[in-house]
C-alpha cells in the first residue's frame, strides 16, 4: 500500500511537471522577446543621448499603468475561463470575454485621448524638467494609438493562454516584440529614408507592431473553430457571468492598477530627486525584467494550471501542485538574482551615463540582486495561486495597504522630509515586497484562497440570463 502511494505521488508530479512545462516555456520565450524589446529601447536611444533615455523611460510610465490594468482585466477573464474550460463550457468563456472586451475597450479610449490631448500635463507629474517634457510629450502623442489596439489583442491573448493555447499567444507576441525592434531602429536611426525621430520614434514603432499584432489576432480567430475574437461578443449578455467577472476582476484589476501606479510613484519620487537617478532606473527596469522572466512564468502558467485543475473539481491536487509552484518561483528567483550580479559589471560598463548614475546604477543593481525574490514569491502566490482559487480581494488590499500606506509614503518622507540621500530612499522603497510577507504567507497556508468559482446551467431556460 504504501508503495502504491508512492508510485501513485511521482506520477502525480511528473503530470505536474509536463503540464506546467508545457505552459511556461511559451510564455517565458513571450516575457523574454518584451524584455528584449525594452532592452532594445534603452540600447537604441543610448545613442541619441541620456536625456530621450530619461524621457521615454518617464512617459512609458503611462504604458506600464496601462499594462497593468489589461493585465488586471486579462487576469479576470482569465480566473474565469480557466475553470470554465476546466469544466468544458466555451459558451461561458466566450461571453466572459466579450464582458472583458467592454471594459478594455472603454479604458483604452479614455488613455489614448488623454494622451493625445494632454500630453504636457502627464509628464509633469513625473518631472519638472524643461528638457524632458517635450520629448516626452511626443513619445506619448506617437503612441496613443497603441493603447487602442493593445487593449482588444491584450484580453484575446489572454483568454487563449486561460485555455492552454499558449502557443499561439507566444507566437502573436514574438511578432509584435520582433516588428517593435525593427520599427525602433527605422524610425530611431532614420533607415531606409525615414527621418530620425528619437523619442517620438520608439512610439510609431510600438504603435505599428501593436496594429499588425491585432490583425494578427483577427487572423488566428478566423481559423479558430471555437475560441473566437468575434466583436459581437461585447454584445452578449449574461447576468451571472457579469457578476462574477465584476466581483473577481475588480479586485484584480484595483490590484494591478495600484501596484502599476505605485511603482509609477516611485519613478515621481526619484525623478525629483535628480536625472541621474531617472537615467540610472531605466537600465535597472531592463534588467530586473530579465531576471524575473522565470518568475512571471511560472506565476502565469501556474495561475492558468491551477484554475483548470479547481475547474475540474480536484482541490487537493491544485493545493498540492500550489507547493510545488512555490518551490519552483523561489528556485527561479535566486536564479534571477545571481543574473543581475553576474550581469553587473557589464551593464555598468556599457550605460554611458554620466559619473554619478553610474555610481547610482550601481547600488541599484546590488540592491535588485535580492529584491526578486520578493516580487517573484508575491507574484505567484497573489497573481497565481490565489487567483486561479477565485481569490482577487486579498491581493487588492495586501498590496494597497503594503505599498500605499506604507512604501509611498515612505519614500516621500525620506526623500523630501528627512532629505535622506538618493541610495537610501531606493533601498527604503524596495522594501516593499518584503514587508507583504507576513500576511501573503499566511494567507497561503490557510488555504481560504481555494474555490471553485464556477456555475451551472448559465445559459439554461430555467433561469434568467440576461441583463
Amino acid at each position: 500500500m504504501f508503495l502504491k502511494k508512492n508510485d501513485l505521488y511521482a506520477e502525480e508530479k511528473s503530470v505536474f511537471y509536463r503540464r506546467i512545462t508545457k505552459l511556461m516555456l511559451p510564455i517565458v520565450v513571450q516575457n523574454l522577446l518584451s524584455a528584449a524589446v525594452n532592452s532594445a529601447d534603452v540600447i537604441m536611444l543610448n545613442y541619441v543621448g541620456q536625456s530621450s533615455i530619461s524621457a521615454v523611460s518617464l512617459a512609458a510610465q503611462y504604458s506600464s499603468i496601462l499594462f497593468m490594468a489589461y493585465y488586471g482585466l486579462g487576469t479576470g477573464a482569465t480566473m474565469l475561463c480557466a475553470q470554465y474550460y476546466g469544466k468544458g463550457d466555451l459558451r461561458a468563456i466566450q461571453a466572459v470575454e466579450g464582458i472583458a472586451l467592454r471594459f478594455s475597450i472603454a479604458l483604452s479610449l479614455l488613455a489614448a485621448g488623454m494622451a493625445l490631448l494632454f500630453p504636457e500635463r502627464l509628464m509633469r507629474i513625473f518631472t519638472p524638467d524643461p528638457e524632458l517634457i517635450p520629448l516626452g510629450a511626443s513619445y506619448l502623442r506617437c503612441i496613443s494609438l497603441a493603447y487602442v489596439c493593445w487593449g482588444i489583442s491584450e484580453i484575446y491573448l489572454s483568454v487563449l493562454r486561460s485555455v492552454g493555447r499558449v502557443v499561439a499567444s507566444t507566437v502573436m507576441n514574438m511578432m509584435a516584440f520582433s516588428l517593435n525592434i525593427f520599427f525602433n531602429a527605422v524610425f530611431i536611426f532614420g533607415l531606409f529614408g525615414m527621418p530620425k525621430m528619437g523619442a517620438a520614434g520608439v512610439a510609431i514603432a510600438t504603435s505599428l507592431s501593436r496594429l499588425i499584432q491585432l490583425l494578427g489576432c483577427f487572423a488566428i480567430s478566423f481559423r479558430s473553430k471555437d475560441i473566437k475574437l468575434d466583436l459581437r461578443d461585447l454584445f452578449v449578455k449574461n447576468r451571472l457571468l457579469f457578476s462574477d467577472f465584476v466581483r473577481l476582476s475588480l479586485p484584480a484589476l484595483g490590484n494591478d492598477l495600484i501596484w502599476g501606479l505605485a511603482f509609477s510613484m516611485y519613478s515621481v519620487i526619484l525623478g525629483h530627486l535628480s536625472s541621474d537617478v531617472v537615467a540610472a532606473n531605466s537600465f535597472i527596469v531592463v534588467v530586473r525584467n530579465f531576471a524575473t522572466i522565470l518568475c512571471f512564468g511560472i506565476a502565469s502558467a501556474g495561475g492558468i494550471l491551477l484554475g483548470n485543475v479547481i475547474g475540474e473539481g480536484k482541490l487537493e491536487l491544485a493545493r498540492r501542485d500550489a507547493g510545488r509552484l512555490l518551490k519552483l518561483t523561489v528556485a527561479g528567483a535566486a536564479a534571477g538574482g545571481l543574473l543581475i550580479l553576474a550581469a553587473s559589471p557589464f551593464v555598468v560598463q556599457y550605460a554611458d551615463l554620466s559619473d554619478q548614475a553610474r555610481i547610482y546604477l550601481k547600488g541599484m543593481l546590488l540592491i535588485n540582486t535580492y529584491y526578486v525574490m520578493g516580487i517573484g514569491v508575491n507574484t505567484m502566490l497573489i497573481v497565481g495561486a490565489f487567483r486561479a482559487g477565485g481569490d482577487s480581494r486579498f491581493g487588492f488590499i495586501c498590496d494597497s495597504l503594503g505599498m500605499w500606506c506604507y512604501a509611498v509614503p515612505l519614500g516621500f518622507f525620506a526623500a523630501f522630509v528627512l532629505k535622506l540621500p538618493v541610495m537610501w530612499v531606493y533601498f527604503l522603497l524596495c522594501t516593499d515586497e518584503f514587508i507583504k510577507w507576513p500576511w501573503v504567507f499566511r494567507h497561503y497556508f490557510s488555504g481560504k484562497w481555494l474555490k471553485n468559482i464556477t456555475r451551472e446551467d448559465l445559459f439554461g431556460e430555467t433561469r434568467e440570463s440576461c441583463e
